[in-house]
């Protein structure tokens, strides 16, 4: 079974031409459809279970291999993010590091500074005492002294002062200096830092936004893939819902039957094309081999191979059909996505026939059904 139509034919012999027109108008929209829905999908020679649910997998396929790059993508930006993050953290570590540097170096100058404003006061102290002692002569200071040696004591006294004071504030005064010029190193470093963390935070955010939009087309494709399912599984059902009054008793034995050779009905359905262009274990297939089988000429269908389109076929060369079933006919609802195609084994004396078919229940095994009504079907007589 296949489906490029859901088109609704009329039965009769009197009516061929005008069916004919219809159906090549309803799957002319129906392939215009078809493009708007699924671009570029190429159809592949028929009988494939269906051309619909193909195109439709094909498309997951594609969409799903599509989706699995982008993943790969996501994965290799969601790498690089977490790779910048690293390195964020790591500046961001160094600098709370150094600023915590730079606020201890600041106090010790403050401290500095307050200790060399204290000496300055001390060395103004002891200058201004040495001005004043200054004023008094030497015969006065030793007429104060108690001796020589008080004298001398009182001198040096002063000057060790002096000289303490000023080496205390020039070693304050270098301290400040070095102090001052490490604080200069950390703020260039702080601010080196900042600048690449800022730089590291703009890498980031691409990233972040490539990741973003990798994501959004990957569920677009996702929501794609989950939107043909929908689709294939309502083909599905509108197909078993067609073919209900032909599903009948499954053949007995293997999946095999009706003599279909095992080179087609032992290996997965829709795995390879037979010899008249359909996938094997479908019914277009199984009744293709049934009528050369028989020694009559069939055709090669591939790529118009829907049981829909059969009837269509056989009136475009000539192969006469109508409404009236002979054992070796084919018979053809036109039911359903694609329809589906019998193969009349005989008919009965009420009217009613017995048919062999494969994948009437979509399953692609081998099935029989006696006494059905033929109503409604098109049997082509091929000869």
């Amino acid at each position: 079974m296949l489906m490029l139509s859901n088109k609704t034919k009329m039965k009769k012999q009197k009516s061929s031409r005008t069916t004919t027109v219809k159906s090549r108008i309803v799957a002319v929209i129906l392939s215009a459809t078809m493009v708007l829905s699924f671009g570029n999908v190429v159809l592949v020679h028929a009988d494939q279970f269906d051309e619909q649910i193909n195109a439709l997998r094909a498309q997951n396929n594609q969409n799903q291999a599509t989706a699995n790059q982008l993943q790969v993508q996501a994965d290799s930006y969601q790498g690089a993010i977490d790779a910048l993050q690293g390195q964020i953290n790591t500046l961001q570590g160094q600098i709370n590091t150094n600023k915590a540097k730079q606020a201890d170096i600041q106090n010790q100058i403050t401290t500095a500074e307050a200790e060399l404003a204290r000496q300055k006061k001390v060395l103004g102290d002891n200058i201004r005492q040495m001005y004043l002692e200054g004023q008094i002569s030497t015969l006065e200071m030793l007429a104060s002294s108690k001796d020589l040696s008080d004298f001398v004591d009182k001198q040096q006294y002063r000057n060790s002062v002096q000289d303490k004071i000023q080496a205390t504030l020039t070693k304050i005064t270098d301290l400040k200096h070095q102090l001052t010029a490490q604080k200069e190193e950390v703020e260039k470093l702080l601010k080196d830092q900042e600048t690449m963390q800022g730089t590291l935070a703009a890498q980031q955010g691409q990233q972040n936004a490539l990741l973003a939009f990798t994501q959004s087309q990957k569920d677009q494709y996702t929501t794609a893939i989950k939107s043909n399912n929908t689709q294939i599984a309502a083909l599905r059902a509108q197909q078993i819902a067609a073919n209900a009054r032909f599903i009948g008793s499954a053949g007995t034995g293997p999946a095999c039957g009706g003599g279909y050779p095992a080179r087609w009905c032992e290996i997965a359905q829709d795995s390879v094309i037979d010899s008249w262009g359909m996938y094997n274990r479908e019914c277009v297939s199984y009744t293709a081999f049934r009528v050369a089988a028989s020694g009559r000429h069939m055709p090669y269908w591939g790529g118009i191979g829907n049981a829909n389109q059969w009837d269509d076929n056989a009136r475009n060369q000539g192969i006469p059909i109508d409404n009236s079933p002979r054992a070796g006919d084919v018979a053809i609802s036109n039911g359903g996505a694609y329809g589906h195609a019998m193969y009349v084994e005989s008919v009965n004396g009420n009217g009613t026939i017995n048919i062999s078919q494969y994948n009437a229940a979509l399953d692609g095994r081998y099935s029989t059904r006696d006494n059905l009504n033929p109503a409604g079907l098109v049997f082509i007589h091929f000869q």
